[in-house]
């Protein structure tokens, strides 16, 4: 059948999985560090992604596709939730003060650095944001510590992918994304980094 659809421009697409996390179906993933289409009987082509993408890489398209089928959605999210009960943590310590330097796990590593009330606040934490990554935390406020210095020793002693930030809306949290961009600055290293602000209600800003 002939149905709007959304369309995913892959050269300008940067990877950061913010229209993967805004998909309620389940249609987008990040394959090979790109945004991918997986399903069409996924897509609802109501556009939920849309907004959330920072490059303009999604638009609306008419063509030949499957109908959306509710169903299969409501059983693939059936199925992770089942499995979404598995911690996808990685590493120990998580604590940025605690974490060392040098660890094998920093090497090619994609790197969550998570202010504390963010695995609270959002509910599916570890499937969206730790799955796949080595996780640091911390609270800007609660620590009354600099942490820039630390990550800045981490990001130069370490060859790291790329850099998730996830923080809350609360003027604190601040804090953290001024400590990830100052380390980055300090590094001298051209890391790629996103931002992800969490609502005090739990969902993604």
């Amino acid at each position: 059948m002939i149905r709007k659809i959304i369309q995913i421009d892959e050269e300008k697409c940067n990877g950061c999985g913010l229209c993967a996390q805004a998909c309620h179906e389940g249609a987008i993933k990040i394959v090979d560090g790109k945004a991918r289409l997986l399903r069409d009987d996924y897509c609802d082509g109501l556009g939920d992604c849309l907004p959330a993408c920072p490059e303009n890489a999604i638009s609306f398209v008419e063509r030949e596709a499957k109908a959306y089928d509710q169903a299969a959605v409501l059983k693939s999210k059936k199925e992770k939730s089942i499995s979404a009960s598995d911690s996808q943590l990685r590493q120990w310590p998580v604590q940025i003060k605690l974490a060392p330097i040098n660890a094998p796990y920093f090497r090619q590593a994609r790197l969550l650095v998570a202010a504390d009330c963010t695995a609270y606040a959002y509910a599916d934490f570890h499937q969206d944001f730790i799955k796949g990554k080595i996780t640091l935390i911390g609270c800007p406020k609660l620590d009354n510590i600099d942490y820039s210095e630390k990550l800045t020793e981490i990001f130069r002693a370490n060859e790291i992918k790329d850099v998730t930030v996830v923080r809350m809306e609360v003027p604190c949290c601040g804090g953290m994304e001024y400590a990830v961009m100052t380390a980055l600055k300090n590094c001298k290293k051209s890391i790629p980094c996103q931002v992800v602000t969490v609502t005090t209600e739990g969902n993604i800003l």
